[in-house]
């Protein structure tokens, strides 16, 4: 077989892989590349492969840096198959109509056409179906898949081709297990090669319980002082994990009520479809569920779907609580409690995920006095605190792990989806404490698999 790198190489961001053999082109992953914009401009560069001759397009889960450039794949010519795990493909639906959105109105701005529109969305879900955890599907007479648990977010997979005993993995994104929402991440099948994430390659998460009691703390101080708390997340799982703290503290009695704004129709959208998904959830939640708890909502609690209530959140007086996307700031309505409340002292703001180079997020996370939003220039006076350890991906101590954990057959280790610094990291550890034959590859890189 034959493996090519088109995306997802010294970023974090596009990941977007090119399998060849068995008489297939099968793709894994088509993620939008995202930067200070939502969507980079290299996204508008043509496909480096023709999207007519692709066959299958995995998706491994539904972040928008996974499946962002579906659509436009689908406008570009693509008329293949389109496999996800069933959570996915739902979650999927809501996040593409969104992007369109969103792309929509970036182009505007720039007076170019948009990426794609919804007609995109609408013809590349046509083509999408649903396989489960662990049921096999043959792709060829000699080719099967198989989709196991990563435990990054809702329906996030490890796709596995195998073909005599043989085993390729994609890993899409590892989860930070033990989740407060998911299942843990799976115990692969020995795998000859493994293509792995490396977002947080070279460094460590603060430990759950730390977490837990940062996050607390810096709620319960910045509530008795009567400030603004803006928490920027992704509208997929951070959202919900941040909602899950929420209510047990507030219905635990360790927080007062006040409240909170799920500023986000997409946060709204996407925390509907977890509710329907309780089966792929760990046990623990399981039991608060169905012991009466919805966990994903509490007292003070308000969904603010529609602009006129986004824009009354500014009068609700006394502390408050802002959750919104998108989680590194590079759109979305959190730009918009940003450019109001960063210039205040009584404004304390709350990372709580990875920020990608470039991006508001990141200017913030780095320290910079000054902000440019919607063309202006917004000082930061506001309290900036960043917690990493709700990050959804494993930390560099367990994706060593990861590896370390029984994988007797590996040949190669190719490390993607990371910024080059995290990945070489993980490279050279994996080199010299485990033997690992491990690369991390370049932008157009391919290699001949021995299969």
């Amino acid at each position: 077989m034959k493996l090519t790198f088109w995306g997802g190489t010294g970023e974090v961001t596009g990941a977007n892989f090119l399998l060849e053999g068995y008489g297939l082109k099968i793709l894994v992953d088509c993620g939008l590349i995202q930067g200070g914009q939502f969507a980079d401009e290299n996204n508008r560069k043509p496909f480096a492969y023709n999207p007519s001759e692709i066959d299958i397009l995995i998706i491994t889960h539904s972040h928008i840096d996974h499946i962002g450039r579906v659509p436009k794949l689908v406008k570009d010519g693509f008329k293949g198959r389109i496999i996800s795990s069933p959570a996915t493909k739902e979650l999927a639906e809501v996040m593409l109509e969104d992007a369109a959105i969103v792309l929509a109105y970036e182009a505007k701005n720039r007076g170019l056409e948009p990426l794609y529109v919804q007609d995109d969305v609408n013809q590349a879900m046509r083509r999408w179906e649903s396989l489960d955890y662990h049921n096999k599907m043959s792709l060829s007479d000699s080719l099967d898949l198989e989709f196991y648990d990563s435990g990054h977010i809702l329906g996030s997979v490890m796709a596995t081709f195998s073909s005599g005993g043989k085993k390729i993995v994609f890993t899409g994104d590892l989860g930070n297990s033990p989740s407060l929402i998911l299942r843990d991440t799976e115990r692969l099948p020995d795998p000859k090669y493994l293509i792995m994430e490396s977002v947080y390659g070279d460094r460590n998460h603060e430990s759950k319980e730390e977490r837990r009691e940062k996050l607390f703390d810096i709620l319960s101080k910045s509530i008795k002082a009567g400030k603004t708390i803006l928490i920027p997340a992704f509208s997929l799982e951070r959202t919900q994990a941040i909602l899950y703290e929420l209510n047990n503290f507030i219905e635990g009695g360790k927080l007062p009520s006040v409240p909170v704004f799920l500023d986000s129709p997409l946060g709204a959208k996407v925390t509907a479809i977890y509710k329907r998904f309780v089966k792929d959830m760990n046990e623990n939640i399981k039991k608060q569920i169905f012991g009466g708890d919805d966990v994903f909502n509490f007292k003070g609690l308000k969904f603010t779907v529609h602009q006129e209530e986004s824009q009354k959140i500014e009068s609700t007086p006394g502390a408050k609580i802002i959750l919104a996307g998108s989680g590194m700031s590079n759109g979305g309505r959190i730009l918009k409690h940003e450019k109001h409340y960063l210039s205040s002292t009584n404004t304390v703001m709350v990372l709580v995920g990875y920020q990608s180079i470039g991006t508001v997020g990141r200017h913030l996370e780095d320290g910079n006095k000054t902000i440019n939003i919607y063309h202006e220039d917004i000082p930061v006076r506001a309290e900036i605190v960043k917690i990493n350890g709700y990050s959804s991906h494993k930390d560099s101590d367990h994706l060593f792990e990861f590896v370390e954990g029984g994988m007797k057959n590996l040949k190669k280790t190719f490390v993607v989806m990371g910024e080059p610094k995290s990945s070489m990291f993980l490279v050279q550890r994996l080199r010299e404490n485990l033997d690992v034959d491990a690369i991390n590859p370049q932008l157009g890189n391919s290699f001949d698999l021995e299969f």
